[in-house]
């Protein structure tokens, strides 16, 4: 037995010789030499205030629970004071309490503690109530290691701020077997050259940010099937895999001056031949192969001493004595430090180890402190903890993190990313999330297909079938799967229905299936017959809402398998898609802003339904075509009996001039149909006899024509006693098919009247020789005209089909009753003087009602996401989701303004008055802003310098329109201020 170990240990020395040579040069960050004076001064005098039993303590770190009982923290608190531990493994908890004990521990130390947390994928690893990024499997399928730098600076930069100074991560072992149950989807997967530079990039954000990282598990834990939590793994490998291998992320980490490796729970034959020698335990792993062979001089921390891998053979005290004999220098989770320390002594006694060795390791914990600055120890900030760990920059992080991990592994048909909205009928189903989900809404944000929530993933045969029943309808499918786990052993969480079911889609020719799976890379086996298919790696809100804007080409996608799930998908597996130009979602910060400059929008929102300016609202801000902000505040009335939502849809009165009939007047100039400078009578030629026969295109559009703000419509209709029998009906008959109400409909020749009563309207008088700038409801009810008459269709068709379908606005319709229920619609007024009804889905307007809603200037309805999309498309001048909208700059020669003094307005669009106190935009957004404002509290801007969309919809009419609370507060304008500090604070 000894000859054999002798043999081995020559193989070692042989093999390491090369090692040797590269570690020998520049030595790690933390050898035995002192980096400053100060640093000496404050390690000696330390070292010298201890007795030999109190420096003998340092060289534990045991663990702290800040969600157990009294019991627990005395008990925490005897191992401080009585024996002076080195230093504290925080477990399970919340941050708040944590940092309570914390502080309390470390009034009680006599040295100051060193605080650790494994946080390999952010704090909430293992403390609730704490921010999700990623675990490093998602890091390993990125394309850019810039992001788990990031990541590792705002771990450490939240660490640092919950008191904590040591993380127990990267880990860098290199993944290479998939039935691995303990390493699985923490390695950043199973090539050595991905693992070593994204391990490098992660201690480098921790290291440069005041955090010593730890590597684990040295000497590679990634080619096993056992859990070390629970056995001891046996790693059956040969010298050179593991040098070529498993080592080879840990040497780079070295040389790159990692200030802490942790020893795992593993028995190698190659180095042992004791069965129950855990790496841990064994001299010729830690002193032989770590601190000799490849000359580490950072910290060594045993992996957790109450783990099955070692307490199944060895006993607590036992177990840390010989870990401190092996050449560990921190003894992590002891179960028995008494126990532990008088066992240490014994093998100090009987020479396994030397005391001068041990004073060295205690010296070396006391350098590792004065790095983390407890040399001049602060008490954590209680009463702002939660404000400080909450970084707007990290979330940032988190989404960028899977912006670039989300993978298209195969897209066989090229439907990804999903583009002919038009043609794509759409529906989704998650399995394994609740209804609600973002997954769900934010696929509703791109098309408006149902999302059917299959919430157990488990569930019966009949639930998939009823789903199945429902699918006519649709001819593209996309199946996600949530709530999976990490066990291969039980399919990853994939049940035998699930499976059944993405089968039986995937056999009906008439389906495009796409397949998603939110979780673990290795399930992807069980998938693999799908054509088009998707790996989000994780499962929660920044995954749900980024995978959704990766299929429909919001975001290209950029990932790559990191690992290898089968022959046909190999690790570097990874399909890009390109980026269609469609609206984002993303965070403030990302954009530029400031998202707690941002938040005061939500004080101006509120004091909006507080004033009852509104009973509620909606603000949306896009940034360079991400939607940065979207909130809903308040209810539907001032009831408070339902609440609104960022899917209620609002009347948007005079917004409709600009979202409905000026995107065919841009339309028909862009198919060069259509002549700016020609007469009305050009195309209307029942124009030539009246007053507006000599009426230029250019000047209706400017408002500058001479017409009339508006003129009775409605009026006419009505007496004293009621409406006039000709023109209404209480029923919907053929004669009378116009809803003005659900118990009034108009006769059918009611928009032949209202034409007829726009032709032989007055004129304003002229000044001067011309007319004045008059903001006219007229000018929009001629250009309806002019548009059908030109497109020889009616303009809710021709917007239908040539904008709001292909672009996926499910919501921006006219009646909407016709398609939703009341529920989903924001009532406006009480009428009393005309229709004598709450209007609830049908127009406000009463021109616009007279006609069956749908008018030149109003009668469109819409969410606050939906004008966004269809404003995003105007802003980048037809170019969105693939597709051309416009051939032209139309939207930007559109948007100019008049030249002519006095009047503020371009074709069509309004303009802001930076130049004035009051106006209807904010004086600190650019004289190229546009957009426009509507009656029933709706507005939308568009600033294209700084590539801005703000909308703002309300129903400040309800339940009476004479409330004009809305401006007096100047609750849009003030909001529109707030975007622009957010800004400025950049």
């Amino acid at each position: 037995m000894l000859k054999d170990f002798r043999i081995q240990l020559l193989l070692v020395f042989v093999a390491f010789i090369g090692l040797m040579i590269s570690a020998a040069a520049p030595r790690t960050a933390r050898e035995a030499a002192p980096t400053s004076l100060a640093e000496q001064n404050w390690v000696d005098s330390v070292f010298n205030s201890l007795t030999p039993d109190q420096r003998m303590g340092q060289l534990f770190m045991v663990a702290a629970y800040s969600n157990k009982d009294r019991r627990h923290v005395q008990g925490i608190d005897a191992l401080v004071k009585n024996y002076n531990v080195g230093g504290l493994m925080f477990l399970q908890g919340g941050p708040r309490r944590q940092a309570i004990l914390t502080n309390r521990y470390q009034a009680e130390a006599k040295v100051p503690l060193l605080i650790a947390l494994d946080a390999e994928w952010g704090l909430d690893m293992r403390l609730d109530s704490t921010m999700h990024f990623a675990k490093e499997m998602t890091l390993g399928a990125m394309d850019d290691d810039r992001y788990v730098y990031q990541m590792g600076r705002e771990i450490a930069l939240m660490l640092k701020t919950l008191g904590v100074q040591v993380s127990f991560s990267p880990v860098i072992d290199v993944n290479s077997n998939p039935s691995n149950p303990v390493i699985g989807n923490r390695s950043f997967g199973e090539d050595k050259d991905r693992v070593a530079k994204a391990g490098l990039a992660y201690i480098s954000g921790l290291q440069d940010h005041g955090v010593v990282a730890v590597a684990k598990h040295f000497p590679g834990h990634g080619d096993t099937d056992t859990d070390s939590h629970v056995a001891l793994p046996v790693i059956n490998t040969d010298m050179a895999r593991l040098t070529s291998v498993d080592l080879y992320p840990f040497q780079k980490a070295f040389e790159k001056g990692v200030m802490g490796v942790m020893v795992g729970h593993l028995y190698m034959p190659l180095f042992d031949t004791v069965r129950t020698l855990s790496a841990t335990l064994s001299p010729n792993l830690v002193t032989g192969l770590l601190k000799q062979k490849m000359n580490y001089k950072g910290l060594v921390f045993t992996d957790a001493l109450n783990m099955k891998g070692v307490t199944s053979y060895y006993k607590p005290g036992e177990v840390d004595a010989m870990a401190l004999v092996a050449g560990n220098d921190v003894l992590l989770f002891s179960e028995d430090v008494p126990m532990a320390l008088q066992k240490i002594k014994e093998a100090v006694a009987a020479g396994k180890i030397q005391q001068e060795d041990i004073d060295q390791r205690v010296r070396k914990i006391l350098r590792a402190k004065f790095w983390a600055g407890l040399n001049r120890y602060q008490p954590v900030d209680v009463p702002n903890l939660m404000q400080n760990l909450d970084r707007p920059a990290a979330r940032t992080v988190q989404q960028q993190i899977y912006e670039h991990a989300t993978t298209v592994a195969k897209n066989q048909d090229d439907l990804l990313p999903l583009q002919r909205l038009d043609t794509l009928r759409i529906a989704t189903i998650t399995v394994g999330a609740p209804a609600g989900s973002v997954f769900g809404a934010t696929m509703n944000k791109y098309q408006a297909g149902p999302v059917y929530a299959i919430s157990n993933r488990y569930a019966p045969d009949s639930t998939f079938e009823r789903v199945l029943t429902r699918l006519t309808p649709y001819n593209t499918v996309v199946v996600s799967l949530h709530n999976m786990n990490n066990t291969p052993t039980h399919n990853y969480g994939l049940g035998d229905g699930t499976l059944k079911f993405i089968k039986r889609l995937q056999a009906n020719p008439r389906l495009k299936v796409v397949v998603v799976a939110m979780g673990n890379a290795y399930s992807l086996k069980y998938l693999e017959d799908a054509r088009t298919l998707v790996c989000g790696y994780e499962d929660n809100y920044a995954s749900q809402l980024v995978v959704p804007q990766v299929l429909f080409g919001a975001l290209p996608a950029k990932g790559q398998l990191p690992v290898t799930v089968s022959p046909t998908l190999k690790a570097g597996v990874g399909l890009p898609t390109p980026d269609l130009r469609r609206l984002r979602y993303t965070t403030p910060e990302s954009e530029g802003l400031d998202s707690k400059v941002l938040a005061q929008i939500d004080n101006i929102a509120l004091e909006t339904v507080a004033y009852a300016a509104a009973p509620g609202c909606q603000v949306l801000v896009a940034k360079n075509g991400a939607v940065v902000f979207d909130k809903s505040y308040g209810y539907y009335t001032y009831n408070k009996e339902q609440a609104v939502s960022n899917s209620t849809l609002y009347d948007l009165a005079s917004v409709t001039k600009v979202a409905g009939t000026l995107q065919a007047v841009m339309y028909l100039k862009d198919q060069g149909k259509l002549d700016l400078d020609a007469k009305l009578s050009t195309y209307l030629p029942e124009l030539r006899n009246s007053n507006k026969r000599d009426m230029l295109v250019r000047d209706v559009l400017l408002h500058q024509a001479g017409l009339k703000p508006g003129i009775a419509t409605w009026e006419k209709t009505v007496t004293s006693a009621g409406p006039k029998p000709a023109y209404y009906a209480t029923t919907s008959t053929a004669q009378y098919p116009n809803e003005v109400t659900p118990a009034l409909y108009s006769v059918k020749t009611a928009d032949d009247s209202v034409w007829t009563w726009t032709i032989n309207s007055a004129l304003l008088p002229k000044v001067k020789g011309k007319y004045p700038v008059e903001y006219s409801d007229l000018s929009f009810i001629i250009m309806k005209h002019l548009c059908e008459r030109i497109l020889k269709q009616p303009i809710e068709d021709f917007l239908d089909a040539t904008f709001y379908k292909p672009l996926g606005l499910g919501s921006m319709t006219y009646n909407p009753l016709n398609r939703f229920p009341k529920s989903c619609i924001a009532p406006t007024e009480n009428d009393n003087y005309y229709r004598h009804a709450q209007l609830q889905g049908n127009v406000h307007d009463q021109s616009a009602a007279l006609v069956g809603g749908i008018a030149g200037h109003a009668g469109l309805f819409s969410n606050a996401n939906d004008l966004a999309i269809l404003m995003q498309m105007d802003l980048q001048n037809g170019n969105y989701g693939g597709a051309r909208y416009f051939r032209t700059p139309v939207v930007t020669d559109f948007v100019r303004t008049s030249g002519v003094a006095g009047n503020r307005r371009a074709l069509g669009w309004d303009k802001g008055t930076p130049e004035k106190e009051s106006g209807p935009t904010s004086n600190l957004s650019p004289a190229s802003t546009f957009g426009h404002t509507g009656f029933t509290g709706t507005c939308v801007w568009l600033d294209p310098e700084n590539k801005i969309v703000y909308i703002f919809l309300s129903n400040r009419v309800y339940p009476d329109a004479s409330n004009r609370k809305l401006v007096q507060y100047n609750i849009r304008t003030r909001i529109h201020d707030v975007i622009y500090k957010a800004l400025q604070k950049t």
